[in-house]
């Protein structure tokens, strides 16, 4: 028997993978890097056996092309990497994050990929409320994480920068400024999950695959979360995704097909102009959420990254993925209230850094391609027979709603490089170009 048709071994092989790619920060505040690492390395071997075993429902030549060349630019983009050794650990950690996302995409359905992704969701945001209502109600002060990090503080700072802590404990002043962190230790993070999972336990009681109270209960809690993170960016997401899904549900209650792509013309119309507006009244908008109009330092980053990624405009300095910030020039790159930088906090300037002019056209490919088939998913009748239509179903939002948020994330951050991020992207890239032939439900 092939090790994903085992229900237990399957069952378990989701969920892990899940909870390795998105609390990944907690396992290595918690645990260390030697345990997340071990366990992440044999999910890695067990996604190779899958894909070996699996062989006969895939192929390289069935990929998304843009997906194929982004993989084979960043590996050869070993030969001209300035930081040979650090890119061939970060190529190492990014094989290991697409090879798993693969054998996601190819095992499991949409169901069953909705269903682990709000289990998982579901534990991470309850661990870290609770885990916050703890360092709150008992340990009264700021804690930092359990095993050793690697050194990110700047020599000599006069006090432990507030970024290096696990938590601020800053969960009863969320109504004065305060923002909570949660078990992966970074509030923006937290608020991405409440984001996803806001998106995950709304589209099960739309489906009814879960009871309707739960459901209710745990959009509330998502909701509440988001809330006391109080991330700016997310909230922008957050904003994006509402917009995305309700233009959607506007278009799919078109009778004609006409009606429905004329609908489909005029949201993405209102959609650019409305990002437009945006971007030109940004200062209003992040001043009104509590953030400056360059999101809280961002753009000092970006214009050292920018004077960097000029020095080698075509092809980059080599890929990385996040930074190894004991590795030239990214030590000391970029210091922001005591801590050295592992991002470019903007997936596409990172990109232009790393792989040049060539790697944010052929990752744009990828993003464009991956979030235009999703689109389509979203806004065609579903067809089992040539000539007939069914009805819609609220799990085809999944994908789009997912790539809204993640296109939206990729400007203040560079999470969509790596892990949790990258996985889903390559997810959604590769399912949408596949028929969803796995039918089995957890």
């Amino acid at each position: 028997m092939r090790l994903i048709e085992h229900p237990r071994a399957r069952a378990w092989f989701l969920i892990l993978s899940l909870l390795i790619l998105f609390g990944g920060d907690a396992w290595r505040y918690s645990v260390g890097w030697g345990v997340w690492g071990v366990v992440a390395g044999g999910l890695g071997i067990a996604s190779v056996v899958i894909l070996v075993q699996g062989r006969h429902h895939w192929s390289i030549g069935g990929l998304p092309y843009p997906f194929v060349v982004f993989m084979v630019l960043a590996t050869v983009s070993l030969a001209w990497s300035q930081y040979p050794a650090a890119s061939a650990l970060g190529l190492a950690t990014t094989w290991f994050t697409v090879i798993g996302a693969l054998a996601l995409a190819i095992s499991f359905s949409w169901g069953e990929l909705l269903n682990g992704l709000a289990r998982v969701l579901k534990w991470l945001i309850a661990a870290s409320l609770l885990f916050e209502l703890i360092i709150a109600a008992i340990v009264r002060g700021p804690i930092l994480p359990w095993t050793v990090q690697p050194e990110v503080a700047v020599p000599g700072y006069d006090t432990i920068p507030k970024m290096l802590y696990w938590s601020r404990n800053e969960l009863f002043e969320t109504f004065d400024d305060g923002r909570i962190q949660g078990i992966v230790g970074n509030a923006n993070h937290l608020g991405f999950l409440a984001l996803l999972g806001l998106i995950a336990f709304s589209i099960q009681w739309a489906t009814g695959s879960v009871n309707k109270r739960w459901s209710i209960t745990w959009i509330a809690i998502a909701g509440a979360t988001l809330f006391f993170t109080r991330s700016a960016t997310v909230t922008v997401a957050l904003a994006a995704v509402a917009i995305t899904a309700v233009g959607l549900l506007i278009i799919r209650s078109r009778r004609t097909e006409g009606a429905r792509r004329w609908s489909a013309v005029g949201f993405v119309a209102l959609a650019g102009a409305g990002a437009v507006v945006g971007f030109a009244l940004r200062g209003t908008i992040f001043g009104l959420l509590g953030k400056s109009s360059d999101l809280t330092g961002r753009a000092d980053i970006w214009q050292t990254v920018i004077g960097l990624a000029e020095q080698r405009p075509a092809f980059g300095w080599g890929w990385i993925s996040f930074w190894m910030p004991w590795t030239e020039p990214f030590k000391g790159l970029v210091i922001r209230n005591g801590v050295v930088q592992v991002q470019a906090h903007d997936t596409w300037l990172d990109l232009w850094l790393q792989l040049g002019i060539v790697g944010v056209v052929v990752f744009g490919a990828l993003v464009a391609s991956a979030l235009l088939r999703a689109w389509l998913a979203a806004v065609d009748r579903p067809r089992t027979l040539p000539g007939v239509t069914d009805a819609y179903s609220a799990l085809t939002l999944l994908p789009i709603l997912v790539m809204v948020a993640l296109v939206v994330q990729s400007i203040p951050e560079s999470r969509l490089l790596g892990e949790y991020a990258l996985a889903m992207l390559v997810i959604v890239a590769v399912k949408t170009k596949r028929p969803d032939w796995t039918v089995r439900t957890l």
